[in-house]
């Protein structure tokens, strides 16, 4: 987001709920994946890693360094900018299902969590886009 929208919106919460959104979005995707292959033989479950990345920049510890160009290399914690959803398969080789390493009702009470942090993540949002706007027309907002 270079230019205006950064300076507004890169003061907010709004970026971060952003990379949130998009991160569900995709573990909602190798969730679906994984259950939609429950009785194909072989099959290896995928997962999706966002939060650990997004503690380590969000994390106080450590330097940051300061990019002046996109080229640069990054130094210490990672940015918010930089931080991304990272598909992976787990290193399970038990059978579960006799088949596969898919258990369903994991896969399903995962799902669920994944539904609740991004109806969260969309009401946040949702939040943030209202005080903005009321911001910029001069109302009150709690």
């Amino acid at each position: 987001m270079p230019g205006i929208p950064n300076f507004i919106f890169g003061k907010t919460k709004i970026p971060l709920l952003y990379k949130s959104m998009d991160a569900y979005s995709m573990r909602q995707r190798s969730i679906v994946n994984n259950i939609a292959n429950v009785s194909t033989p072989g099959f290896r479950r995928t997962e999706v890693k966002f939060e650990e990345e997004l503690k380590k920049a969000l994390g106080k510890r450590g330097i940051k360094g300061y990019l002046t160009n996109p080229k640069h290399i990054p130094v210490g914690r990672p940015s918010i900018e930089r931080v991304k959803p990272i598909p992976y398969m787990p290193k399970d080789d038990s059978l579960r299902s006799g088949l596969n390493n898919v258990d369903i009702d994991h896969e399903m009470a995962e799902l669920a969590k994944n539904q609740i942090r991004y109806a969260y993540a969309t009401r946040l949002m949702r939040d943030s886009f209202n005080k903005l706007r009321s911001s910029i027309r001069g109302e009150y907002v709690r």
